[in-house]
């Protein structure tokens, strides 16, 4: 069975919407979110409707804690302008879905959290050793939060980070995901219309500080640091 994993979309529509076209064309049997639907683009609701009509299984990220808790990120003023934004406009219905989402997916030798083993909402693995895996049962590890593409394989374990949706940051501004199969993984990225996310969000009120990084695309960027 061939398994889509997508992560970190981020009220991206525009690039969430490819995405599910792409992998449709690629005859995926399941498609597994591995969090952050909401924070940083103006389509919260679109994207948490796509994935609840597709019943397609999401885990729970740090924006998404955010928005189900009613807190707020302490490392960016940018974060909490767009929770503030999506706190207005998301449905009751939608907000009861994301807090219902669980931490993690385990299927058989696959494991997925969002951020890491250690915390599964809010660890970042930039650069994670064999060592970080050798003591967690299991084969193949897929985590997502840093928005960097990433394939690693090891003497006896495989680690993956499928990159992000919304709003990637490897200096590619394609969308980024992949693909299982079988205990193969494939890393795949699609072109969206940016241009579109970014006049959305002008039309919600935003200015070009809050959405020029899809087009820069660095890990820093608009002045705010990874959040």
């Amino acid at each position: 069975m061939k398994i889509g994993i997508i992560s970190d979309i981020h009220g991206n529509y525009e690039a969430l919407k490819m995405v599910l076209a792409h992998l449709d064309q690629l005859n995926i049997s399941k498609v597994y979110c591995l969090g952050d639907v909401v924070g940083y683009y103006s389509q919260v609701n679109e994207c948490c409707n796509a994935l609840i009509e597709r019943n397609i299984p999401t885990l729970m990220g740090n924006h998404d804690w955010y928005m189900v808790s009613g807190g707020f990120c302490t490392r960016s003023e940018h974060v909490n302008k767009c929770l503030e934004y999506q706190r207005r406009v998301i449905t009751k219905e939608n907000l009861k879905w994301l807090g219902s989402n669980q931490l993690q997916f385990v299927l058989n030798d696959l494991h997925m959290v969002h951020g890491g083993w250690s915390d599964p909402i809010d660890e970042y693995l930039f650069n994670p050793s064999q060592e970080y895996f050798s003591t967690i049962e299991g084969k193949t590890f897929i985590s997502g939060h840093t928005h960097i593409q990433k394939l690693e394989i090891y003497k006896e374990k495989v680690y993956c980070n499928p990159g992000s949706v919304g709003q990637p940051r490897d200096k590619n501004p394609k969308s980024a995901f992949a693909i299982y199969d079988q205990g193969e993984i494939s890393l795949h990225r699609v072109a969206y219309d940016i241009d579109k996310v970014n006049e959305l969000m002008k039309m919600a009120g935003f200015n070009d500080s809050n959405y020029s990084s899809l087009k820069k695309n660095d890990r820093f960027y608009a002045g705010f640091h990874i959040s």
